[in-house]
């Protein structure tokens, strides 16, 4: 999964939860599954963060 895929999957649920029409009995497993990909998506930026920083500092040797 790409970090674009799990934001769109998240503003879905998102909108699904918003809805007037929104399930009661689905609204566990809509918050179970955000928080899976706000964790996904909270790696992804800290490992993101973390390569940009060493190539900045590789740059910076030069």
């Amino acid at each position: 999964m790409t970090y674009s895929e799990a934001i769109n999957e998240l503003e879905e649920i998102v909108r699904k939860m918003q809805s007037e029409e929104c399930d009661i009995d689905l609204l566990s497993s809509y918050t179970a599954r955000a928080l899976e990909l706000l964790k996904f998506c909270k790696d992804k930026l800290f490992k993101t963060d973390e390569e940009v920083k060493k190539c900045l500092e590789a740059l910076s040797s030069i």
